[in-house]
């Protein structure tokens, strides 16, 4: 990826100081406000003060960056006098280790260089098939569900699938009975996280108190399965297939400089994050996805018809998703409204920068909320409606920065091309099998923040089987598989 710098907005003395909210008792009735629906609190703060606005966030002084054009100037015109917010990392760090998610400075430098041949475009793509093949498996078994329970909870469908999608490409062999127990322990890992990012210090996790038992077995749960699956890969193995898998991958990496290879300590820990980002993240996205195409059956009918007409009943291939406009325009508005990573993008400036006209101090905090940014009218009009047609060619053009699911800058997700693909084949196959609809009196879901976004309430619906489809006749060099929607569960 080409880091572009562009020409830092100019600065000034204005004669007052910029907006925010009043200055009272250190801050305190914001953080409570934050932390019991920090979506809404910052909705608020970009509709009250406008796209530039500081808090006293006790002994923080903490910038709120509420524009494309800041957010930009901050990510990628100012990035190299920006470290991530130490708290969000001392966080992380203690799922995620000093993986390229987390590490600073030359490190992190070192971990992107070697990392990114694992997940360019054409290398993601060599991962379809075990994405496929992976997701076949579960989607087909939703049907039982469907049939005994009358709907389907798309939160441990998704769940289910997304695991046995990242295991099958990381290790080459699918969750079998990892999947509910790593999904169960990737769901407390995010509420605690969430909750700590709120304290100035996390207590050791060996104290008897509310909540530490359950995250220990969490990690230990996930820890031992990323364990488990490295010690079976023999030292030095250069099996056919499973060195196309992403831990076969990390294991042939060399540093272009110096040539050396990623330590075992770095090869845990960037399977740690992989699986991490690659599970929780896609499974909140294809959630929301598939709520707001239930709920629009029109759009939800026009990305079927496209999926009948490009697949038939054959499997997809990556080649086949760039042949699915309106279904990834689906998926990209579902990313727009409800993106898996709506906040807590917060950066610490290492010295004195300039934004939309003020000079911000070394040692401040800037806090970016993508949530904000995608429902702006000003950005999207009708900001709070689906509508895909947004993300077709031939509509007005999305302001650059405006949606950023995936971050921007030289730290933008390493993984974005894996996660769309994974979503748009997922997509694809739900649609091949089932028609999706909303229970009758069922109540819209309500987002809930815990470092990825949940719902609330558990998201229930009808799959209503399809009729078997046809393979498109113009697709002659293609030998379809039997339709998905024969096939028994």
């Amino acid at each position: 990826m080409s880091h572009t710098h562009t020409s830092p907005l100019p600065a000034r003395q204005p004669p007052h100081k910029p907006p925010g909210p009043p200055d009272r008792w250190w801050g305190l009735p914001l953080l409570r406000e934050m932390r019991d629906d920090y979506l809404a609190f910052e909705a608020r703060m970009r509709r009250e003060h406008g796209e530039i606005c500081v808090l006293r966030l006790g002994y923080e002084r903490a910038w709120n960056l509420m524009s494309p054009e800041l957010v930009r100037e901050a990510l990628v015109g100012q990035h190299a006098q920006l470290i991530r917010w130490e708290r969000g990392i001392e966080v992380f760090s203690q799922v995620l280790g000093q993986s390229v998610l987390v590490s600073e400075g030359e490190t992190w430098q070192r971990q992107r260089r070697m990392l990114m041949p694992a997940f360019t475009p054409r290398r993601v793509a060599g991962y379809a098939t075990l994405m496929a093949q992976a997701a076949q498996r579960v989607l087909d078994r939703a049907l039982l569900l469907n049939q005994s329970q009358g709907t389907v909870a798309m939160d441990d469908l998704w769940s289910e699938a997304t695991m046995d999608v990242i295991l099958q490409v990381l290790f080459s062999h699918p969750a079998e009975g990892d999947a509910r127990r790593a999904a169960e322990a990737n769901r407390t890992l995010g509420e605690t996280g969430y909750r700590e990012m709120f304290m100035p210090m996390t207590l050791p996790d060996w104290l008897p108190l509310p909540g530490k038992r359950a995250k220990r077995q969490a990690l230990c749960t996930l820890r031992g399965l990323i364990q488990r699956h490295i010690d079976a890969r023999p030292t030095g193995d250069t099996a056919q297939g499973e060195a196309q898998d992403l831990l076969g991958m990390l294991l042939s990496l060399r540093d272009e400089d110096s040539g050396a290879a990623l330590t075992p300590e770095e090869v845990f820990d960037q399977c740690m994050v992989t699986f991490q980002a690659g599970h929780d993240t896609t499974t909140s996205g294809l959630l929301w996805w598939s709520w707001l195409m239930a709920s629009h059956p029109e759009a939800a009918q026009r990305a079927t018809d496209e999926v009948d007409a490009v697949l038939g009943g054959a499997m997809p291939t990556a080649e086949d998703a760039a042949r699915l406009p309106w279904l990834q325009a689906t998926l990209k508005e579902a990313l727009r409204l409800y993106p898996p990573a709506p906040a807590l993008m917060s950066r610490r400036t290492t010295a004195p920068i300039a934004l939309g006209g003020w000079s911000i101090p070394k040692g401040s905090m800037l806090r970016l909320t993508p949530w904000v940014l995608h429902r702006d009218e000003q950005l999207f009009p009708q900001a709070e409606r689906f509508l895909p047609e947004r993300f077709m060619a031939g509509a007005p053009p999305i302001p650059k920065g405006a949606w950023m699911p995936f971050g921007a800058g030289p730290r933008v997700c390493i993984g974005q091309h894996f996660a769309q693909l994974e979503m748009a084949l997922l997509a694809a196959m739900l649609l091949q099998r089932y028609r999706l609809a909303v229970p009758p009196g069922a109540e819209p879901p309500t987002p809930l923040l815990h470092v990825t976004l949940k719902s609330a309430q558990p998201i229930r619906l009808v799959l209503q089987r399809r009729a078997p489809t046809a393979a498109p006749a113009a697709s002659g060099l293609r030998s379809p598989s039997p339709s998905p929607a024969t096939r028994a569960p």
